[in-house]
């Protein structure tokens, strides 16, 4: 064994998280380790966000050409080169890996490869090595989930991982989760031409949303002939020649080449050591309380291990808390309600605070809503979208939930988020002038009509 090597901090995972939390601690003068058993940039660099976006994109591309006659523009879609598109979204990550990796290298942090395992408050063991530090940040992320009873093969039965390392179309495909996941592959694929069902337990898709946001979903989705099934359980799969075989709740049998399980993600802490050493553990989660400390102290928690939204934004906010925690800043908390949301599918949703039914149970019939169409803004009629604006407020308050649907509205969440934060009143933000023709007109129209003073909006 190797004598110890001793930092101001170790982190356990260089996911969104973890090098977050590395480059601002190193930002703030600490001697870093950065443990990573695979790649810095984690899931979401190499398996999640960014891969997933560019075939949303090349599937965007892929509808512009097949409806590009609408716009007076005569082509035609000749097919989908998956090789082609693989070698684009892989292009992608690369450049940005390896711009990540020069970024961490270059402020002297020290990655070290390989998996860690937790020994106690102060010391991660890598293979024969210790690595001691004064505080430890467990940053391991998560992995694509299945369900009791449920086998991913890989082949016919896959997760989100396996789905981005297709190397062709699948004819028809069965999405078990009407989630994020669930229904933005729902939308690449039927871009790019395949026959999609989803199949979601609970009574309506992307149930974390605001109802509105999953009505007019429901309403695309029926547009696009992508069949969903939402109240309806999973009952069992078995292979057959062409596929696979969905057996559902309903006692309704779904055949397909491919059955995608979309059914959340799982936090990945088995194997590193944590309850060993003493980190409190629920359902495989790790117990913090809003300082991201553990039960043991000096360890820290971030990104999806935390029980909460699993979002890369959200595990990058907690590592930037943390290493400011460490470094004595006491940096305001990160709370789940004010991360803005975006599901990238065809449309858009983005949100951030309080759906209207959680406005209401917390403050009763206190709220106002209004709801701007995007029928009203000029340039979502130009990029031929529809969708809308909503606002909840607190009567004579803040706006308490702003909810978007339509073409590109996760560009607008950020506006929303500030709104949302700084406790904005819609008669503020209605003072406001936002340029025309832009799809963000439609926040200014939409908080124009809560203040009382509608412009392009119909009573």
């Amino acid at each position: 064994m190797t004598h110890p090597t001793t930092f101001d901090l170790v982190v356990l995972g260089a996911g969104s998280g973890g090098y977050a939390c590395a480059l601002r601690a190193a930002q703030l003068g600490l001697t870093v380790a950065l443990i990573e058993k695979d790649k810095v940039g984690g899931t979401c660099l190499h398996m999640g966000c960014i891969p997933t976006k560019a075939l949303l994109h090349a599937a965007e591309v892929a509808d512009s050409a097949r409806d590009a006659a609408s716009f007076g523009v005569n082509t035609s879609l000749e097919g989908i080169d998956m090789a082609g598109v693989n070698r684009y979204k892989d292009g992608v990550v690369s450049r940005l890996y390896k711009g990540l990796t020069g970024l961490v290298t270059g402020r002297g942090i020290s990655i070290i490869q390989g998996a860690g395992t937790l020994v106690n408050a102060t010391t991660v063991a890598v293979g024969d090595e210790l690595i001691t530090g004064k505080n430890v940040v467990i940053a391991t992320g998560s992995y694509s989930r299945s369900l009791p009873g449920l086998e991913v093969d890989g082949v016919k039965v896959i997760t989100s991982e396996q789905a981005l390392a297709l190397d062709h179309v699948p004819a028809s495909v069965v999405i078990l989760g009407g989630g994020v996941i669930g229904c933005e592959f729902a939308s690449v694929w039927k871009s790019f031409g395949a026959a999609v069902t989803i199949v979601e337990a609970l009574p309506r898709l992307v149930p974390g949303e605001d109802e509105a946001s999953s009505k007019v979903l429901e309403r695309a989705c029926r547009r696009r002939k992508i069949a969903f099934k939402n109240g309806v359980r999973f009952g069992s799969v078995s292979a057959t020649g062409e596929g696979v075989d969905v057996l559902l709740s309903s006692g309704e049998t779904l055949s397909a080449e491919l059955l995608l399980v979309a059914v959340g993600r799982w936090p990945a802490t088995d194997g590193a050591g944590l309850s060993e050493a003493g980190v409190e553990l629920d359902r495989g989660y790790v117990v913090t309380d809003e300082r991201l400390r553990t039960s043991l102290e000096g360890v820290y928690a971030v990104g999806d291990i935390v029980p909460g939204l699993q979002l890369a934004h959200r595990g990058f906010a907690h590592g930037l808390f943390v290493a400011e925690e460490i470094a004595g800043l006491n940096p305001a908390p990160v709370l789940d309600v004010a991360i803005p949301k975006v599901t990238y599918c065809d449309p858009e949703l983005a949100s951030v605070g309080l759906t209207e039914a959680a406005a209401r149970e917390q403050y009763g019939d206190a709220i106002e809503t209004v709801t701007y169409d995007l029928g009203g803004n000029g340039k979502s009629q130009i990029l031929k979208t529809m969708g809308f604006v909503k606002l909840v407020r607190v009567t004579q308050g803040p706006v308490v939930g702003i909810h978007m649907v339509g073409a590109r509205v996760g560009e607008l969440i950020g506006e929303a988020q500030v709104i949302y934060n700084w406790e904005g009143h819609p008669e503020e933000v209605a003072a406001m002038i936002h340029a025309h023709p832009t799809q963000n007109e439609a926040l200014g129209e939409a908080h124009l009509a809560l203040a009382g003073k509608p412009l392009h909006a119909h009573s």
